[in-house]
């Protein structure tokens, strides 16, 4: 399988030139996911970082009532691992699965600290993934307390309108955290507009 796209990734933070971005990819192993199929479930300790060359996939955790709430999604070119579990050595209390066939390259908790330990570049870029990851994370948590549930719903359909294709209208509903009847109800409103 051709890494181009995981190249280019690589290569997109101008952190890493070509030559360390190939090498870099050399640590990669090509993985597909079926429909369905569970990249990483509660209960186990997140051993993989994938990037996402192509599908779509969602993360969830289950809330004191049993009832499954999407916390993120994930489409081509992104980086999908549970951080914390994936870092601190840490059970997971997150779900990662795919909506549709997915495919990528995955590299290993082992791999990935051996690349950081010994190649400058790579540490940097990795450093550069977790401070965007964390600010979006900031983002989000500052949106379900600052802004209404129409503001999250029109900012979803602005930053990530292929959720709209792929994932089930209850998925999306759970992330901006609203009830599936109000959902609809904000999309009747949206419509209208």
């Amino acid at each position: 399988m051709e890494k181009e796209s995981l190249i280019q990734f690589l290569q997109n933070t101008n952190l890493v030139p070509f030559q360390k971005a190939n090498e870099i990819s050399n640590h990669f192993i090509y993985r597909e996911i079926g429909k369905n199929e569970f990249f990483l479930k509660e209960g186990k300790i997140c051993n993989e970082y994938l990037f996402l060359e192509n599908g779509f996939m969602r993360a969830f955790a289950f809330d004191t009532g049993g009832k499954d709430v999407t916390t993120n999604f994930y489409s081509n070119n992104q980086v999908v691992f549970e951080v914390s579990s994936f870092f601190n050595r840490t059970i997971s209390r997150e779900n990662i699965q795919s909506l549709n066939d997915c495919a990528g390259w995955t590299i290993t908790y082992e791999q990935l600290n051996m690349l950081f330990h010994t190649l400058h570049e790579f540490r940097e870029f990795g450093r550069h993934i977790l401070v965007k990851g964390f600010a979006s994370l900031k983002v989000r948590m500052l949106s379900m307390i600052t802004e209404t549930a129409e503001e999250r719903y029109e900012m979803l359909i602005k930053r990530n309108p292929e959720i709209f294709q792929f994932a089930p209208l209850k998925y999306i509903a759970s992330y901006i955290g609203v009830t599936d009847t109000s959902l609809s109800r904000i999309r009747k409103e949206f419509a209208k507009k």
